[in-house]
């Protein structure tokens, strides 16, 4: 069950309400709004014990994450709270729920390059960290763009209640961009939202698919380790524009149909 944030931290970071409300944040508000909202609809969510995170535009000191108690299709860029890494809820109401804290928070301060954290316990992904091994197979194309770009965190330990876990968690990633809780579920970090989403989105596919080949019961056919690193390659030389218009997409669904994560 999760647990609420219950920490007597340092005294918190404080922040304008001119920084609060800068353009670079509203949009950092609205596009991770728009990630919790499609992962629901896609069924990348569980209940109200997932977390994205982002590091405020702006400051290196503070991020966005999810209030407790909501889902992810309940997310709105207004509900999303402003979190120091001592603890400390600087801006809205609520507070996050204590892994959330405890992980993100380590991982955004040990980890500067993961300016963008989304941790979850998708059903595809979740289901081959299960497994013993190597969980994802380089026998599919959407797979190969992981290539390279993963790690395995082979001791899980419980829950992350204190930061001595989340620090442990953060070690785990190391330069990975994608990293495999065995026996719990995964972390996808990031530059950018934009980035951290495209990533989210194709690892579920791609672990969706090599589920689906494995239960045919029938051997993978791995694709040549050199042919796996050029495709990797082919598919990063745009990657970076094709995760921005991927969220851009998102964005225009949603407003169809659920502006709502826009407040």
């Amino acid at each position: 069950m999760a647990q609420v944030l219950d920490i007597s931290p340092a005294s918190p970071a404080t922040v304008s309400d001119a920084e609060l409300h800068a353009p670079a944040v509203i949009q950092a508000r609205i596009d991770l709004a728009a990630c919790f909202r499609m992962a629901a609809r896609l069924g990348m969510h569980e209940g109200v014990c997932n977390h994205f995170s982002a590091v405020m535009p702006g400051r290196d000191d503070l991020f966005l994450v999810n209030p407790f108690g909501y889902a992810f299709e309940e997310m709105t860029a207004s509900r999303l709270l402003v979190c120091d890494f001592n603890g400390n809820v600087v801006a809205g109401e609520g507070v996050p729920e204590i892994t959330a804290y405890f992980i993100h928070a380590r991982v955004h301060l040990r980890n500067p390059r993961a300016r963008v954290a989304f941790h979850t316990h998708m059903p595809n992904a979740t289901a081959l960290a299960m497994l013993e091994g190597d969980p994802l197979v380089w026998a599919g194309q959407t797979a190969l763009k992981f290539y390279g770009r993963t790690a395995i965190d082979e001791n899980f330990n419980g829950l992350a209640l204190d930061t001595a876990e989340g620090d442990r968690i953060a070690s785990a990633i190391g330069d990975a961009d994608v990293v495999f809780m065995k026996n719990h579920g995964v972390m996808v970090v990031g530059q950018t939202i934009a980035e951290a989403w495209d990533d989210l989105y194709y690892l579920e596919r791609a672990c969706e698919v090599q589920r689906l080949a494995q239960s045919t019961g029938r051997r993978l056919k791995p694709v040549a380790l050199e042919v796996a690193e050029r495709t990797y390659r082919q598919m990063r030389a745009g990657g970076r524009d094709s995760a921005v218009q991927h969220l851009e997409s998102v964005k225009r669904i949603l407003a169809g149909s659920d502006a709502a994560f826009m407040r």
